[in-house]
């Protein structure tokens, strides 16, 4: 998955920075004062939790779409 494909879902990015972090992107003087690596750690991290992210990215989907389990 490149920066591209998470970036494309901005919205949900930044609805889950809030929620999880309390991170205002829209906070310039906050996010000036941050590297880039900062804000990258927290949003990777936004794909190992539960969140709108993991949703809008279709990575819970633990099946193939047809309801029947692998096995």
């Amino acid at each position: 998955m490149s920066w591209l494909d998470l970036l494309t879902h901005w919205v949900h990015i930044e609805a889950d920075l809030h929620e999880r972090y309390g991170v205002d992107v829209e906070d310039r003087a906050v996010m000036r004062s941050r590297s880039w690596r900062w804000l990258q750690t927290r949003i990777v991290g936004l794909l190992s939790v539960e969140s709108r992210l993991r949703r809008a990215l279709k990575l819970d989907q633990e099946d193939d779409g047809d309801g029947a389990e692998a096995g």
